[in-house]
């Protein structure tokens, strides 16, 4: 029974230091791989930049770490890594060029202006059955 409660204890501690956050100026190699998307390589060149200054905030760490971008920093934030003792608040994902050139018909056609060239050559959508014109 006591080896039961001992086991289930320990699995409860080792469960909740998996999901404590990672403070990547204190953080040492094991630790900082254990971020998924982290590997030895990454992790040298984390310590390595570390060497020279901790990394002051999110931008400092993604302007100092090679191979570290926004849509990287939002991912290992949200795998538990924190720059002091904070989680990345990216700017926002950037719309796609097919999300803008939908808006731009949109927008285009809600203005009543003329269609471009490659608007024009795709079929309208017709008007559902009983809509007042």
């Amino acid at each position: 029974m006591f080896r039961k409660l001992m086991a289930g204890f320990i699995a409860l501690l080792w469960s909740v230091m998996a999901l404590a956050a990672v403070e990547v100026n204190k953080a040492n190699e094991a630790e900082l791989t254990s971020i998924k998307g982290i590997g030895p390589a990454m992790s040298a060149r984390i310590l390595e930049e570390r060497k020279s200054s901790a990394f002051k905030d999110w931008p400092d760490f993604i302007a100092r770490v090679k191979g570290v971008g926004e849509p990287t920093a939002a991912k290992f934030s949200g795998e538990g890594l924190t720059v002091n003792g904070t989680s990345y608040k990216g700017q926002g994902a950037k719309p796609d060029a097919k999300d803008t050139a939908a808006k731009d018909t949109k927008d285009t056609a809600a203005k009543g202006a003329k269609p471009t060239k490659d608007q024009a050559s795709k079929p309208a959508t017709p008007a559902k059955a009983g809509a007042a014109s």
